[in-house]
């Protein structure tokens, strides 16, 4: 074992990946848990599966990850999208699942459930989404990896996008989840430092409908894998740091056909309206501890009022200078913090932008997670 408790000992691993599976493939079955986590298990294939229709529905004890109570502990993992292995490589898979309950029920932590019903429904739309995931990396302590123990660093200038020593920190993390990404089939756009050190930034997308939320969660179950092997906590926290440092968020880029269309224009200001007048129901639903990252500074809007503009970078949602003047685009939605779920913030915008189905909305289904998390046997904490 490495001597480092916190550090995977891949060298010793290589040689054990290189054995022959003997035609078996593995599938690593991944979900998300009541604390916006990602969890995984394994199982054993007899054959390559061709799509997600050959993959078997599965199982796990939902107690032990705050989805169930213990007397009705079991909860199913239902493949919804695979993507190859590059830890494992070969013909071997990660799978992205929806959890649901034995009275075949979306467990009430199952958002995408309700996202993708809404993205079906309004299809002839066309949303697109680019969503920009910021995240902070930290030692095994807890503090921003590469920072003074017991200390700060320099002030915020030099960090973003930087290049040096002293200047960036874990770029090799940074590039290791890139490379695994696009071996991974995630449509991973882009990469680049952020403003605070030891925070940075991936860009996935865009995705049309439900793919960019599938595609989102994977890169972050990656994030996290990767992290193993170099000893690195990875936090979505909006505002890991309190001060003069900046927070994390999930800007996320929105167009449908109409507003790529010319005179698109026209119809990212009805957009506008319509955001505006659900601005808290949205707010509820993009991120914990979002109150401490949207103060207004730090490229933040407030986070109490609903304000859009042309490159306005501290406004709630910025339409792109190059969009207004050819009058056609997209609007980046500022306001989620890094730790909001991707099948949350998309399908809110569709249903804002699109309306409701059948009087459900995506704010009622947080009201129920909420409710289910308050009779768990064991209680489980918040993010």
């Amino acid at each position: 074992m490495a001597e480092n408790p916190y550090l995977s000992n891949t060298a010793n691993l290589q040689k054990y990946l290189q054995l022959p599976q003997k035609g078996q493939v593995i599938a690593e079955y991944v979900w998300i848990d009541a604390n916006g986590g990602t969890r995984s298990k394994c199982k054993t294939l007899k054959k390559v599966p061709q799509s997600v229709k050959d993959l078997s529905e599965w199982n796990f004890d939902g107690s032990s990850t705050g989805q169930a109570p213990g007397d009705n502990s079991d909860v199913y993992l239902r493949p919804v999208a695979m993507y190859p292995d590059p830890f494992r490589l070969g013909d071997n898979i990660l799978v992205m699942c929806e959890t649901w309950m034995s009275d075949g029920k979306p467990n009430a932590y199952n958002y995408r459930h309700d996202a993708a019903s809404l993205m079906d429904k309004y299809a002839k739309h066309e949303f697109w989404f680019g969503l920009e995931q910021e995240y902070t990396l930290l030692d095994t302590q807890g503090w921003p990896y590469g920072w003074p123990k017991n200390g700060f660093p320099a002030p915020q200038g030099p960090y973003y996008c930087g290049n040096g020593t002293g200047k960036v920190f874990c770029r090799d993390l940074v590039e290791a989840h890139y490379k695994a990404c696009l071996y991974a089939g995630i449509e991973i756009s882009g990469t680049n430092a952020e403003v605070m050190p030891a925070q940075w930034e991936y860009q996935v997308g865009p995705c049309t409908g439900i793919d960019l939320g599938d595609q989102l969660w994977m890169s972050r179950f990656l994030l996290h894998r990767i992290g193993e092997e170099f000893g690195v906590k990875v936090t979505f926290h909006p505002k890991p740091i309190p001060g003069d440092w900046n927070g994390a968020g999930l800007h996320s880029n929105v167009s449908t056909a109409a507003m790529r269309a010319d005179g698109g224009m026209k119809a990212i200001e009805e957009a506008m309206e319509s955001l505006s007048k659900r601005h808290k129901e949205h707010m509820k639903v993009y991120g914990e501890g979002n109150e401490a990252r949207m103060t207004g500074a730090h490229e933040t809007a407030s986070f109490d009022k609903f304000t859009w503009g042309i490159a306005n970078r501290g406004a709630s949602v910025r339409v792109n200078a190059q969009c207004a003047e050819e009058g056609k685009g997209y609007f980046e939605d500022r306001r989620p913090a890094s730790n909001a779920d991707p099948y949350q913030i998309t399908g809110m915008i569709v249903e804002t932008l699109c309306g409701k189905i059948d009087g459900h909305d995506m704010f009622a289904k947080t009201q129920e997670a909420g409710a289910v998390e308050d009779h768990m046997v064991v209680p489980v904490a918040k993010p």
